[in-house]
């Protein structure tokens, strides 16, 4: 099914975000290139901060002439986008998703959590007090591995730390140089096969994340 024109909001640095409703469910699909300096077109899919699908292009195989034609990577930034959201209305992604919502068992789901959203960021250092828990009875899961990054940010670093006894984790980091385009705090956790990821929307003037972001 071909998206409807107007449906793409672009932000800036050939980037784009859109909400898919499909049925009772609301989706948000956000597509944006990485930069010269990291030559792929990343598209993901959230519902709820977790994310559902990803698909990356690397463009660098291209001629080097490519990256530097702002209106061709514009183009393919957009045909990307445009393809994932067809295929999620079409449903061709359903599996996947299912297989990303309900995982294997209930021991082996698990969630992360963002201890002091209000304070993770002061004088330019980010600390983040992360807690991962089992979902299915709520209990510390200790030997999970946290990473996170800002994602937006001029060159992405990835910072990991594995959780203690009590499930928890602390990242500190001093805040990397931002880029110009949409900017968010993603943490993700890994224990085995299962998985949980949160993503906060930051504001231009980097504060605290916030649910209203692409948490539906």
């Amino acid at each position: 099914m071909p998206v409807a024109p107007g449906e793409l909001r672009q932000p800036m640095s050939f980037g784009f975000n859109t909400d898919v409703r499909i049925g009772e469910q609301v989706f948000h699909v956000q597509t944006e290139d990485r930069g010269p300096s990291h030559p792929v077109i990343d598209t993901t899919v959230y519902q709820n901060g977790r994310v559902l699908h990803r698909r990356s292009l690397n463009y660098s195989e291209f001629s080097t002439s490519f990256p530097a034609n702002p209106e061709e990577l514009s183009r393919r930034v957009e045909q990307q986008h445009r393809q994932v959201i067809e295929d999620l209305r079409a449903g061709s992604l359903v599996e996947e998703i299912a297989a990303a919502v309900t995982p294997a068992g209930p021991e082996e789901t698990i969630c992360v959590q963002l201890l002091n959203p209000q304070s993770w960021l002061f004088a330019g250092n980010v600390l983040l007090e992360v807690q991962v828990l089992r979902r299915a009875d709520q209990q510390p899961r200790a030997g999970a591995r946290v990473e996170a990054a800002i994602q937006g940010a001029l060159q992405e670093i990835v910072h990991a730390a594995t959780s203690d006894e009590q499930g928890r984790v602390l990242l500190r980091f001093p805040l990397p140089p931002l880029g110009k385009g949409e900017l968010a705090l993603v943490i993700v956790a890994r224990d085995g096969g299962a998985e949980d990821h949160l993503r906060f929307t930051m504001r231009s003037k980097p504060t605290a994340p916030s649910d209203s972001g692409d948490n539906e």
